[in-house]
């Protein structure tokens, strides 16, 4: 059995998973670099390296409020990690799919 593949692309795959903002993200990404489109690798790579820097804002945020920190609202602090929490979500979502994929293609028989 002879099986090609073609390249993949991480925006689409996002997009009919129903993450619309990780494609969206991704293909900004993309296009802001100026460049062909990213392995799957390096978008993926920039997905969860987006995200972790929205948990990180959160986190901090989180310690300002906690602080007392006048210039940070809870409101703004509420928002960070709403965003993080969608963003943690949506990967989580794209790791499923992922394995899931994994799985059916060794399942496969020859």
């Amino acid at each position: 059995m002879d099986v090609k593949l073609k390249p993949f692309d991480f925006a689409q795959a996002a997009a009919r998973a129903g993450m619309p903002q990780v494609a969206e993200r991704v293909r900004l990404a993309t296009q802001s670099q100026g460049v062909e489109p990213a392995s799957f690798q390096t978008s993926f790579s920039a997905a969860l390296k987006s995200v972790s820097t929205a948990q990180n804002q959160a986190t901090e945020l989180q310690k300002q409020v906690q602080l007392g920190n006048s210039s940070v609202s809870l409101e703004e602090t509420m928002v960070a990690m709403q965003k993080a929490q969608i963003g943690f979500q949506a990967t989580l979502q794209v790791r499923n799919k992922l394995v899931q994929a994994y799985t059916d293609i060794m399942n496969m028989s020859m």
